[in-house]
This record gives C-alpha cells, structure tokens and sequence, in this order.
C-alpha cells in the first residue's frame, strides 16, 4: 500500500481513512509532506500504522511537526528513506537510529534539533545522504563516521558544530558533496581530504579554519564550488597542480539571483526517490551549483595566478576582504564569468582590457584597491558603475554622474 498525500490533501484523507491508516498491514510508502499540518507530536495513528508495516519510505517533510523524533521510528527496521525535513522538531536525533541498517536517505534539516551527531548513526551502514543542515546541533564530528563508506552527500551545514575534521573522514571516498559551513569548526586541513577524489562540491565557510592554503586545492577534477570564505586562511593562493576541470561542468547558468554573493554560492540538492517494488527503493539525485571558487574574508596574500583566470568555465569568483598585491592578470578569457568581486584588497595598476566580450557578467566588483590610470567608456565598464570606488588613483572616463562618483570616493 502506497499513501500519497501532498501540497494540503492529507487534512481531507486523513478523516476519511484515519481507521485504515491504523490497521495497515502492508503500507511501504507514506508521503504526507507540503501539507500545512500544524503544531504538535507526529500523530500516533500515523506512528501506529508505519510500525505495524514494512515501510521503505516515510516523507512527512514541510510541515509543522514539533516535539521530539519518536523513538518509534527507529523500531522501522525496513526504513530506507527518511524525510522529517522544514518542521519545528526539538530534541536530540534518536540514539537508536542506528537501528535502521536499510537507511539510505536520512533528513532531518530546516528544523530545531539540538545536541551532538549520535554516533550510533554509523548502525546505518548503507547511508548515501546524511542531510542535518539548518539545525542546533553540536559537539563534534567523530572520526567513528568513516564507516559510513557509501555515503555520497554530508551536509551538516548551519548548526554549532565544533573541533577539527577528523582525519578518518578521508575514508569516505564515495563523498561528493560535503557542506560543513556556517558552523565552529577549526583546525588546520590536511592532505588526507584529496582522497575525495570525486568531489563536486566543498563548502568549509564560515568557520574557524587557520593556516596556509592547501596547495591540493585546486586538484579535485570533478569540482564544481569551492568555497572557504569566512576563515582565517593564509599564504599565497596556489598556482600549481592545478587540475581543476570546470570546463566539463554546466553549472547552473540560469540563476539571476538579486544576492548573487550569497545565492550563486550555494548548492541545491534534489534527491529523488523511485519505488521498484513494496521493498525497494532507487535513489538519485541532482546539485545545481554554480561553477565557482570563493576564498573571500581570509587572510590571503601574495597576487592572483594567472592561471586562475584562465579556467573558462569558471561563473563565480570572489576573492575580496584579503590582502591580495600585485597586477589584475587579463579576463577576456572567462567567458562564463557572472560574478567578479576582488574588492577590499591591495591590487595595484591599471584595469585590465577590454571585457565587452563577457557577456555574462552580472556583477563586477574591483572597489577598494590601489588600481591607478583610467578605465575607458568603450571596453564594457560602463555596466558597472560603482565597480571603482575607493581607488582614489582611479580615473573613470565615463559620464558625468560617474566621474563625480569616483571623486567623492578620494575625500
């Protein structure tokens, strides 16, 4: 038995066949999610029918379930997807989780849990997405995870999450996506994280990370998004063994986000779920990221490599708030570029060449740096009027409105 019932069907179905729900024998599939089911504890009728059965997948996601996860659920030893994601959730992530060995698919994001990662959770030894982003959870990542050796996508992104990245993560060589940011994290990185060797996207923003930028930073060849903006990294951005491929993704070059500082950086995963039979489930899944490398708000010195600028893929690169020197190398070459910010830095001589053939180019940021001489009207600047303050050696050859702006940024 398969129950369907999304987008505010579930309040009708629910009065009419509550008594069935509870008696189920054989249901396999649940789905109740998008529905505006308000407040309180998952309803026992529905706890009551799903364990009685052999349910492969339970989604009662985006709704307004609060409480605690019933423990009951992890007595669903045929449980192999588990959506309880944009609910009001409290409470610690259910200890004996570890019993649903079939998990493939757990999330628990966008709601209100607190305390650590329970360790338990490696029981799941089939886990492909292990999805907690948007939560209070902390304590720290423990190295025990590495038996989790199928899993493709870690996101424990948003919570308080602290103490380094244990190094027996690098085990996890099936991992594709990891978004770790937006948490406590800190420590150093270390040489092991190359052995994700199939990584497509890698966010470590806004956290404590220290020292130099690893020099295997750009190796990955399947990456689409690097971003580790909002650390304390150091040292020079590394201009060898640069293997990155981003000429072979496609990115997501329909996005026109109003902030696309915050939005183009950001990874959209759909997981899709389809039923073979009463006891089977395949599983896919899509990210549409932007192509891009963030490293903005560190502590990064030294000039920008040439070859930086000539990865043709590349839509999104911000490397502003360091203390980057030296010449802006020539950009008629990213012609995928969308987003340019290398403000807030110490950048020095002229702008570069004409860029009337990036066509693409939604924002150009180069404010606050040293550039000097002048920047002609007709080589494509003339989009981006704002793009020059704070360079008081600057001269914008354009209209009147923006040759006043450029002079009120020298008082």
């Amino acid at each position: 038995m398969h129950w369907y019932c999304s987008g505010g069907q579930f309040k009708t179905l629910a009065r009419a066949y509550q008594p069935g729900l509870a008696s189920a024998q054989s249901l396999t599939v649940l789905i109740l999610a998008n529905n505006s089911l308000v407040g309180g504890p998952l309803p026992s009728k529905i706890a009551e029918a799903t364990e009685k059965s052999g349910l492969v997948l339970l989604d009662l996601s985006h709704n307004q379930f609060s409480g605690k996860i019933p423990l009951r659920i992890t007595e669903l030893k045929s449980l192999q997807a588990l959506f309880l994601s944009h609910n009001l959730l409290t409470g610690a992530i259910p200890a004996r989780i570890g019993n649903l060995t079939y998990l493939q698919v757990i999330d628990l994001s966008h709601n209100s849990l607190s305390g650590s990662i329970p360790l338990d959770i490696v029981g799941c030894f089939q886990l492909l997405a292990l999805i907690l982003n948007n939560n209070n959870l902390s304590g720290e990542i423990q190295p025990e995870l590495d038996a989790l050796d199928s899993l493709k996508i870690l996101d424990v992104s948003h919570n308080k999450i602290s103490g380094e990245i244990p190094l027996t993560l690098a085990g996890l060589k099936s991992l594709e996506i990891v978004d770790l940011s937006s948490n406590n994290l800190s420590g150093t990185l270390n040489d092991a994280i190359t052995k994700w060797s199939n990584l497509k996207y890698l966010s470590l923003a806004q956290n404590k990370f220290s020292g130099n930028l690893p020099s295997w930073l750009f190796t990955f060849e399947a990456i689409q998004m690097i971003d580790f903006s909002g650390n304390k990294f150091s040292g020079v951005i590394p201009d060898g063994n640069f293997n990155i491929s981003f000429h072979n993704n496609n990115g997501n070059g329909d996005r026109a986000p109003t902030e696309p500082f915050i939005a183009m950086r950001n990874a959209e995963i759909k997981i899709s779920v389809i039923v073979i039979d009463s006891s089977q489930l395949s599983f896919n899944y899509k990210v549409s990221s932007t192509v891009g490398i963030d490293l903005s708000d560190n502590l990064i010195r030294g000039e920008i490599p040439d070859v930086l600028f000539e990865v043709k893929g590349l839509e999104y690169l911000n490397l502003s708030y360091n203390f980057l020197d030296g010449q802006l190398p020539r950009l008629e070459k990213m012609w995928n570029l969308r987003v340019l910010d290398l403000s807030h830095n110490s950048l020095s001589g002229q702008i570069p060449g004409n860029i009337s053939t990036l066509k693409d180019l939604i924002l150009l940021n180069l404010s606050y740096n040293r550039f000097s001489g002048s920047v002609p009207d007709n080589q494509g600047y003339r989009r981006f009027p704002g793009a020059f303050a704070g360079n008081p050696d600057l001269c914008v050859e354009s209209s009147a409105r923006a040759r006043s702006y450029i002079l009120q940024t020298k008082v």
